[in-house]
């Protein structure tokens, strides 16, 4: 008890002592961005800014946006089982460790020991001429080598760490926003495929007949055989685009696959052979853009880049750091004795104290380059920190215009349908009835089914859109939608 009660208040004034910091004070580097989002005509007239008591679109749930149940069970299975996912959490566990490590070096670490010697020395090497045997026991207690943190060396290192880990949590939560619009757009693509699917076999089953017909009026030598021929080519390609959709929509299932981490549930399976098309009502919710400013504070990959930056700012004062001299403390304090049953009488205590100082005086111009390095660290942290704003504005912009424009571009392709649909039912009637041959049936058959196959094409980028804006957004890291004056980060800083 004695010696804890001299040794603990050294090694508590010991860890006292840390002193001032050199890391440069840090200011947010202005956002390189315009303050509103573009307005040309490609933006149309849909809404772009957040409507008043709606939640930013960051806090929107992803099942209150994914309104489909199948694709809420999709996203649900892929958030607990795929793979990049987890390596993405194990690394932020991984950095937690590499931060509680380095934080360590801020205390001393406080050792206990024991040891006992027994020797025997023989008389030729006695200075009395005769053996000897001798005992020694000793415990102490004590640190080595701790450093005094007085020019903020350690806790810049430190604080480099915690600015890292807050990097790689805020990577993870990307990476679940980018797992979550992954999974939406497989399966919007799947639906896609089986949609094409269906109608490449109606169209094949249609041409079928048709060539049918065209066979009996060949036969009865009414056609020629460049009508049967016409016939026959536009059977064989309706075949192969067939095997096409069909070896897509089997692909698209192996990616949903691979992105939920386990294999579909039956269930799931079954609801998915049976699924409806794009044209299904609330598939996805509506979204508001917001304002750019807010992405600075939302998007995760602009906030890991900003962690990064702060990373590389507390470099520059473990750098500084080094210009100074460097002390360490070694201590130890115990008892020491011939005999166990001595060892912890009060004339047995021993104890050290040996301090350590280090003064850098000549590096060879190591330590200005240390320095200089580590400032154009920092500055390369502000080009890709600007950088990363940039793009997340870009990628923002982009889907608005999308937004803009594919409804337009929807509705024409829908109204080209119609009347390509109106083209082939009259020439097919004009075909039956003997009027026309079946050329311009076959052109009206063809222009209707690539018509058709533009509006699926086209209802997908939509949708594929509406999930991009939500993920550039910042939307899909929490599964239920923030109660307004309530809404939570992804994680709290410091």
């Amino acid at each position: 008890m004695m010696m804890m009660k001299h040794f603990l208040p050294l090694a508590a004034s010991a860890a006292l002592l840390a002193g001032c910091s050199l890391i440069p004070d840090y200011d947010r580097p202005a956002a390189p961005i315009a303050a509103d989002w573009p307005t040309a005509s490609a933006y149309g007239s849909s809404p772009v800014s957040q409507s008043a008591g709606r939640p930013a679109v960051a806090d929107i749930g992803w099942r209150d946006f994914f309104t489909d149940s199948r694709l809420q069970t999709l996203i649900e299975l892929a958030l607990a089982n795929n793979r990049d996912f987890r390596v993405a959490a194990l690394n932020v566990e991984a950095e937690r460790a590499q931060y509680q490590i380095q934080r360590a070096d801020l205390f001393p670490t406080v050792e206990a020991t024991g040891s006992g010697l027994n020797e025997r020395v023989p008389a030729k090497l006695s200075s009395s001429g005769k053996s000897s045997i001798s005992h020694q026991y000793s415990v102490g207690l004590g640190f080595t080598s701790y450093e005094l943190d007085l020019f903020g060396r350690v806790r810049s290192l430190t604080e480099e760490v915690l600015e890292q880990y807050f990097a790689l949590e805020e990577t993870r939560t990307a990476t679940q926003i980018t797992l979550v619009a992954e999974v939406a757009n497989d399966y919007l693509t799947l639906l896609s495929d089986q949609e094409l699917l269906r109608l490449t076999r109606d169209t094949l089953e249609s041409q079928r007949k048709s060539y049918d017909l065209t066979k009996q009026s060949y036969d009865q030598g009414v056609d020629t055989e460049l009508d049967l021929r016409l016939a026959e080519t536009s059977v064989h390609t309706a075949e192969a685009n067939l095997a096409q959709y069909a070896r897509q929509v089997a692909q698209d299932r192996n990616a949903l696959v691979l992105l939920v981490g386990q294999a579909l549930p039956a269930t799931l399976e079954a609801e998915l052979a049976n699924g409806h098309g794009l044209d299904a009502e609330n598939l996805l919710a509506d979204l508001p853009a917001g304002v750019p400013s807010a992405l600075l504070e939302r998007r995760p990959d602009i906030r890991s880049a900003e962690h990064s930056l702060k990373a590389a700012n507390a470099n520059i004062g473990a750098a500084r750091a080094a210009f100074f001299p460097t002390i360490t403390l070694t201590a130890t304090g115990g008892t020491s004795s011939t005999g166990i049953s001595s060892l912890f009488q009060g004339a047995s205590r021993t104890w050290n104290f040996a301090p350590n100082i280090t003064v850098p005086i000549f590096e060879g111009g190591r330590l200005e380059a240390t320095l200089d390095y580590d400032k154009i660290e920092k500055d390369i942290g502000v080009a890709q920190y600007e950088k990363t704003i940039q793009t997340a504005f870009r990628e923002v912009a982009d889907a608005l215009a999308a937004r803009g424009t594919l409804d337009d571009q929807l509705r024409a392709q829908q109204a080209l349908a119609e009347a390509s649909a109106v083209r082939y039912r009259l020439a097919d009637m004009r075909f039956r009835n003997g009027v026309d041959g079946y050329l311009n049936t076959l052109d009206a058959q063809r222009t209707l089914y690539s018509a058709q196959q533009s509006v699926i094409s086209t209802r997908l980028s939509r949708l594929s859109n509406l999930v991009t804006l939500y993920k550039t957004l910042g939307g899909g890291w929490s599964e239920h939608t923030a109660q307004i004056g309530a809404i939570a980060m992804p994680m709290n800083e410091n």
